[in-house]
C-alpha cells in the first residue's frame, strides 16, 4: 500500500480515537487517500475481528475503490477487499473489507439492527449528504446506541461539517489531513448562452486540449449531453479516445474511463458528477467545467421524481476543479465569469429536503422508530413525511396510526422505492412478476429500450435489445422477479395489461384525457399533464403515467402506458368511489351524488338526501368565512370600538357552532336576516360587555330635535354621526359618546335641508360662534324657506320651516 499519501501522517491518530472511543470524525481533502487506505488500516486492530463495512454513494466509486484497494494488496476484488452493488458483487468468505453503496447499506442494517459480525461502519463522501446516507446513520448510531456499543462508526467527510457531523454522534473526536497542494489554476471562459451547451462544452475542450498536457476531464450534467458533445469530439479530435463516464456506462466502460490508456495514449473523459468525489482517474491534469449539475427532486405533486439541471455550488466546483490536481500540478476551464461565480449557492442542498421521503417514512414505520427518535444532521421536513406517509397509506403499507401492514414490509424488502415495489408486488401476485419488473427497470434507467413516452413500445424494443447493458437490466429484473415471487401470493391467473400494473404503484397518476387532440390530461390526484398530441398515446382515453417533467399546472408525460375504464374497474375497483359531494353554487349549497376516480368525475347527479349534519357543517363553514359580511357592519365596529374581543370577526368564527349552527338548521342558504345574526352574536357576551357596548359605543345619536342618528365608529376621523344643522339648534355644548375617561367628542358632519354636506366640527359651541356666519349667508339664498339664526345656540330646535315652525307656536 503506497505510504506517501497525506492520510497516512492522521491514521495514528485515528487508530488512537477508535481504541478509546466508538466513533470518529475524519476531515480529508479529496486526493488524501482516506477511501482506499483508512478501512484496511483497521483490520489489523484487536477490536476489528469482522468486517469493515465502507459506504459509497455511487455503483462506480464503490466498484473502484474496492478494485484499487484490492490492487493494493496483490489481490483481486473478492477476496480480502470486495464489494457489493446492484448490479456488480465481488464478495467471499474471506471478505473483510465490503464496500457497498449506501441504499445497500440501509437495506443491511434494518434486516439486521444488530449488524452482527461487523465491526465498523465508515461513511465515504458524508459531505454529500444523500438521503441514504443520512438515514443509514441515524439507524448506525441508534444500533450503537442501543444494541452494539463496541461497534465503531466513522464518518469521513472532505469539507468543514466535520463539526456537525461530530457533535451529532457525541461530540466524536475530530481528525483533519491537510491534503496535498499541487498547484492548481483556473481558466474563466465566460458564459456562452447562446450555444447549446454541448457545442460550447466541444469548443471549450478542444481549446483546453491543444493549450495544455495531460489526460483531460470534462463535466457535463447527464448522459444526454456526454452522449451529444462525444459525438462533436469525436469529430473534431478524430484521433483522440473520447470516454464517457456516467451511470449508465457499463463496468467494463466505467473501468476504461478510470484508468490511464493502455496504449500512453491523452485521452479526454466526458463524465457526470459521479467522478466528481471518491474516483481518481489517473493521468488526469486538465479539467473542463460545464457549471452544471443534474439532480433529483421530488415532484409531491405529481407523486414522481424529476430531474432538474442547475447551476453546481461552489463546493462542487471547487470538487471538480481538485480532480486536476490531485497527482501534480493541474489547470481547470470554467465555462463561466469569474465576477459570477460568489453568486453560485455555496452548497447543494442535502437530499433530504429534496427527495421523495416515502421510502424512509416506510423504513422508518419498519424499525418502530418515528424521525423525532432518530438523530439527524438535519431533520426531514414535517409536512414531506406527511405527505410521504398519505402516500404509503394508499398503497396499503402503513396504517391510519402509522404502523407497518404486512404489504407495507413486504415493500420495505424489495430494493427499490416503495411505489416501484408495490408494482412489482401486485405483478407478482396476479402471475406477471417479471414483466412488474421490467417495467420498474424502464423507469428506473430512462434510456433502456429506446426514447418515447409510450413504455410498452420501449419494453418490446428492450425484449429485442442484446449487449452488456440490455442484458445486465435483464438480469436485475429477473432477480427482482425472483425476489417478490417469495413475498407474493398470487391472487389471480389471468394477466394485467402494463398499464394497471403501473396505476398499482401510482394511483394518483391515473390520467383521463381531457380534449379531443389527446394534448391536456386530468389525474386521479388532480394535477394537470400535457403531452406530445403527435405521440401514439394521444390516441388513448386512459394513461398511467410513469414519469413527467416540470412543475407547471401542465407538466410534460416523459413515460405512460395506455388503460381503459373497463381495465381499471376489473383489476382495480377499490380506487374508485361513489359519495355525496357539496358545493357552493348560486348562494346555495348544492349536493350531488358523484361517481368518482380520486379527483376524476365519472358521473355526476343531484344528491336528493344529502346528509343533513354534512350540509350543516359546511354552511357553518361557509358562514365563518364570510362573517363580517353577514353581521351588520355597524356592530362589527362598535364591538371593535368598545374592545369587545368576542364580537371580533375572528372570536365570531371561531364560536360559530355556539351562536350561528342554531340558525342554520334545515337551512341551504345564509340569507338570514342581518338583525336575527346580530342578536344571536350579542347572546354570546355578558351582562358587563353589553352594558359596556352600549355606553362606550352607543347605536345612536339623538338630537335636540329628537331625531336619531346612526353613528360611523369605522369613520378615520373618529366616531362620527351626520345631523341636519337646525336639529341642533339650542345645544351649545359639543356631544360626546361614552362616560367618565372614556368619553370622546362626537364627530358631527352638519348637513343642509337637502342632505347637503356642510361642514364637519368637534366644537359646536366654536362653530356657532365662528364660521356658522358663512354658512348661514350661503344658506340663507339657498333654502329661504328654512331658519337661519344668527345665534343658533339661543333657538329651538326644529326640521321644520319658517311658517310650519310658526304655526306650531315655535
Amino acid at each position: 500500500m503506497s505510504a506517501d499519501l497525506p492520510i497516512h501522517d492522521v491514521l495514528p491518530d485515528l487508530l488512537a480515537h477508535l481504541r478509546a472511543r466508538s466513533s470518529a470524525v475524519l476531515v480529508a481533502p479529496p486526493g488524501a487517500g482516506k477511501t482506499t487506505s483508512v478501512a484496511p488500516a483497521l483490520l489489523d486492530e484487536d477490536w476489528c475481528e469482522g468486517t469493515v463495512i465502507l459506504l459509497s454513494p455511487r455503483r462506480v466509486a464503490a466498484r473502484a475503490a474496492a478494485e484499487r484497494m484490492a490492487e493494493l494488496r496483490g489481490e483481486k476484488p473478492g477476496e480480502t477487499i470486495g464489494y457489493l452493488t446492484r448490479l456488480d458483487t465481488r464478495r467471499s468468505a474471506n471478505t473483510r473489507v465490503l464496500v457497498m453503496t449506501e441504499a445497500i447499506f440501509v437495506a443491511t442494517i434494518r434486516d439486521d439492527p444488530e449488524l452482527a459480525g461487523v465491526s465498523a461502519v465508515l461513511f465515504d463522501e458524508a459531505h454529500e449528504r444523500h438521503l441514504d446516507s443520512d438515514f443509514g446513520l441515524a439507524l448506525a448510531l441508534e444500533s450503537q446506541g442501543a444494541l452494539r456499543e463496541d461497534l465503531r462508526i466513522v464518518v469521513m467527510s472532505a469539507t468543514i461539517d466535520g463539526a456537525r457531523f461530530a457533535a451529532l454522534m457525541g461530540d466524536a473526536p475530530v481528525v483533519e489531513s491537510e491534503g496535498r497542494a499541487h498547484p492548481l489554476r483556473i481558466e474563466w471562459l465566460g458564459a456562452k448562452p447562446e450555444l447549446r451547451i454541448e457545442d460550447a462544452m466541444a469548443d471549450a475542450v478542444a481549446t483546453a486540449w491543444k493549450a495544455e498536457e495531460g489526460d483531460l476531464l470534462a463535466f457535463l450534467p447527464g448522459f444526454g449531453e456526454i452522449e451529444r458533445t462525444r459525438e462533436r469530439l469525436e469529430r473534431r479530435l478524430p484521433d483522440v479516445p473520447v470516454l464517457p463516464l456516467h451511470g449508465q456506462v457499463d463496468p467494463a466502460g466505467q473501468r476504461g474511463a478510470i484508468r490511464r490508456d493502455p496504449d500512453g495514449r491523452r485521452r479526454i473523459v466526458l463524465a457526470s458528477a459521479i467522478a466528481e468525489s471518491s474516483v481518481t482517474l489517473d493521468g488526469v491534469s486538465v479539467v473542463v467545467d460545464a457549471g452544471l449539475s443534474r439532480r433529483a427532486e421530488f415532484d409531491p405533486a405529481a407523486g414522481t421524481t424529476r430531474l432538474v439541471t442547475v447551476q453546481a455550488s461552489r463546493a462542487s466546483a471547487d470538487q471538480r476543479a481538485g480532480r486536476a490536481a490531485r497527482q501534480g500540478p493541474g489547470v481547470a476551464y470554467r465555462l463561466w465569469n469569474a465576477a459570477a461565480h460568489a453568486g453560485r449557492p455555496a452548497y447543494d442542498p442535502p437530499e433530504v429536503e429534496t427527495a421523495d421521503l416515502a421510502p424512509l417514512a416506510l423504513g422508518l414505520a419498519e424499525w418502530g422508530a418515528s424521525a423525532d427518535q432518530l438523530a439527524w444532521l438535519d431533520r426531514p421536513p414535517v409536512a414531506a413525511m406527511a405527505s410521504a406517509r398519505e402516500r404509503l397509506m394508499a398503497l396499503d403499507a402503513l396504517e391510519a396510526e402509522g404502523g407497518i401492514t404486512p404489504r407495507g414490509r413486504s415493500l420495505a424488502q424489495l430494493p427499490m422505492g416503495p411505489q416501484h415495489g408495490a408494482m412489482l408486488l401486485f405483478g407478482a401476485e396476479h402471475g406477471v412478476g417479471e414483466d412488474a419488473a421490467k417495467l420498474v427497470a424502464l423507469l428506473q434507467d430512462r434510456t433502456l429500450g429506446g426514447r418515447g413516452e409510450d413504455l410498452e413500445q420501449r419494453l418490446s424494443r428492450w425484449n429485442g435489445q442484446r449487449g452488456g447493458k440490455a442484458d445486465a437490466h435483464r438480469r436485475l429484473a429477473q432477480g427482482w422477479a425472483k425476489r417478490v415471487g417469495k413475498l407474493a401470493k398470487p391472487a389471480q391467473a389471468s394477466s394485467p395489461p402494463l398499464g394497471i400494473i403501473l396505476a398499482a404503484g401510482l394511483p394518483q397518476n391515473i390520467a383521463r384525457r381531457r380534449d379531443q387532440s389527446g394534448e391536456y390530461w386530468i389525474s386521479a390526484g388532480g394535477r394537470g399533464y400535457r403531452l406530445d398530441p403527435a405521440s401514439p398515446l394521444a390516441r388513448s382515453d386512459w394513461l398511467a403515467i410513469g414519469d413527467a417533467q416540470g412543475r407547471a399546472k401542465e407538466a410534460r408525460i416523459m413515460a405512460a402506458a395506455t388503460l381503459t375504464l373497463e381495465a381499471l374497474e376489473q383489476w382495480l375497483p377499490e380506487r374508485f368511489d361513489r359519495r355525496s359531494t357539496l358545493a357552493w353554487q348560486e348562494g346555495k349549497v348544492r349536493a350531488k351524488l358523484e361517481r368518482r376516480l380520486g379527483a376524476i368525475t365519472l358521473a355526476s347527479e343531484p344528491d336528493p338526501n344529502p346528509d343533513a349534519e354534512a350540509v350543516a357543517a359546511f354552511l357553518l363553514e361557509k358562514a365563518r368565512e364570510t362573517i363580517a359580511e353577514l353581521l351588520p357592519p355597524t356592530l362589527l365596529a362598535r364591538a371593535r370600538y368598545a374592545g369587545i374581543e368576542a364580537l371580533s370577526p375572528e372570536a365570531l368564527a371561531e364560536s360559530g357552532d355556539q351562536w350561528l349552527a342554531p340558525l342554520l338548521e334545515n337551512r341551504r342558504d345564509l340569507a338570514i336576516a342581518p338583525g336575527r345574526l346580530a342578536d344571536a352574536a350579542l347572546g354570546l357576551v355578558d351582562w358587563d360587555d353589553r352594558q359596556r357596548l352600549d355606553s362606550v359605543a352607543p347605536r345612536q345619536f339623538t338630537s335636540p330635535a329628537g331625531t336619531t342618528h346612526a353613528i360611523d365608529y369605522a369613520d378615520p376621523a373618529g366616531p362620527s354621526a351626520e345631523v341636519r344643522v337646525q336639529a341642533l339648534f339650542g345645544l351649545d355644548s359639543h356631544p360626546v359618546i361614552g362616560r367618565g375617561e372614556a368619553a370622546v367628542p362626537l364627530l358631527i358632519k352638519l348637513t343642509s335641508p337637502a342632505g347637503r354636506r356642510l361642514q364637519s366640527t368637534a366644537d359646536l359651541p366654536a362653530f356657532w360662534r365662528g364660521s356658522w356666519s358663512d354658512v348661514r349667508k350661503d344658506m340663507k339664498g339657498r333654502y329661504p324657506k328654512h331658519r337661519w339664526p344668527e345665534e343658533p345656540w339661543a333657538e329651538q330646535p326644529s326640521l321644520k320651516t319658517k311658517n310650519a315652525f310658526a304655526k306650531s307656536g315655535g
